[in-house]
């Protein structure tokens, strides 16, 4: 009776209501199959690209970039809620920045910041559900021309990449064609 008065009263403020899942409204308990819990996403870099990236980019900035991948594709999932249970594997095999990086600008000190690159990253993986059906996924996008380049940030390119491969994996669009 509680939980209808609230929901009433939450009507008649003209608030969203939210319903807690039975274990939270102590009706129950939550469910614990490895079908409930969110994807596991883990995102590595190449050993071509971790070489790359230690000579020319830092090593410490790229890494980070695989990690925001990492956390924007985890978060598109459970926001569409697909993929509960599931595995998500990626390996970062090319990202390229739209500006001089730390790195560059100290090998190279005469490199002005407002000097722009053609950005973006190419990413592969597979994809398994919770039931153990293996999907490979495949995404580059790097800009084709200057005016084709998203930001000003260093990462910008790269980061517009990211953002189209997750919206992209999270819909369905990049294996239901397969």
């Amino acid at each position: 009776m509680r939980a209808v008065s609230s929901l009433i009263l939450a009507i008649g403020l003209g608030l969203t209501p939210t319903l807690a899942p039975p274990a939270l409204a102590g009706q129950g308990e939550a469910p614990t199959t490895a079908a409930a819990a969110g994807p596991q996403v883990t995102v590595r870099l190449s050993p071509a690209l971790r070489e790359n990236a230690a000579e020319t980019y830092g090593l410490a900035e790229v890494e980070a970039q695989a990690e925001r991948l990492r956390t924007l594709v985890t978060e598109d999932l459970e926001q569409m809620g697909v993929m509960a249970g599931g595995r998500v594997d990626l390996v970062l095999l090319d990202l390229k920045p739209s500006r001089p990086t730390r790195q560059e600008m100290l090998a190279r000190p005469g490199l002005s910041f407002r000097s722009a690159a053609l950005g973006g990253a190419r990413i592969e993986g597979k994809m398994t559900t919770f039931d153990g059906k293996v999907t490979p996924l495949s995404f580059s996008w790097f800009a084709s021309d200057l005016a084709d380049s998203r930001r000003q940030a260093v990462w910008g390119d790269a980061q517009w990449a990211f953002e189209r491969f997750s919206h992209r994996l999270s819909r369905g669009q990049l294996y239901a064609l397969r």
